[in-house]
């Protein structure tokens, strides 16, 4: 399996992955990315950032048995997560999927399977701040039934 994780404070480029994924590989046929960027809204409209904390050790170890699920399920080459915790401005870069494989559908699907799972398993917990003060985000029933599908 070639999984790779990383949880870090330190912002990551929009290239980051490709070359360590693409490296000297010549069965790759799909690489389907994804980024997901901080907003300036979600509970409120004025979102000016927000805080992640997670559980060291816990979450890099959620995040592997993610991936070794994807791989179980679809015939993938690489697996690529990394994701950030901390202060996070509107705009920033807050998580990175790539997943490659011989054929699009399943790099597509293990892609959103994995981000799926990210959103409801991980043990990351989300402080937005606005200008009506701090809050902690709470579990969306449209994620959970996002995860649910793929049951």
């Amino acid at each position: 399996m070639n999984i790779q994780v990383s949880i870090q404070e330190d912002a990551f480029s929009l290239a980051d992955g490709y070359e360590q994924t693409l490296a000297q590989r010549t069965d790759i046929g799909a690489l389907v990315c994804f980024t997901g960027l901080v907003r300036d809204f979600n509970e409120t409209p004025d979102v000016t950032g927000l805080t992640l904390e997670h559980y060291p050790g816990m979450t890099e170890r959620t995040l592997e048995d993610i991936g070794e699920q994807a791989w179980q399920r679809w015939s993938l080459q690489a697996i690529y997560i990394v994701h950030r915790v901390g202060y996070l401005a509107p705009g920033d870069p807050i998580v990175r999927v790539l997943v490659a494989s011989a054929h699009r559908r399943e790099a597509f699907e293990a892609c959103d399977f994995i981000m799926d799972f990210l959103k409801t398993k991980a043990p990351f917990w989300k402080k937005e701040h606005s200008a009506q003060g701090e809050y902690w985000v709470k579990e969306r029933a449209t994620d959970l039934d996002d995860a649910a599908r793929w049951a």
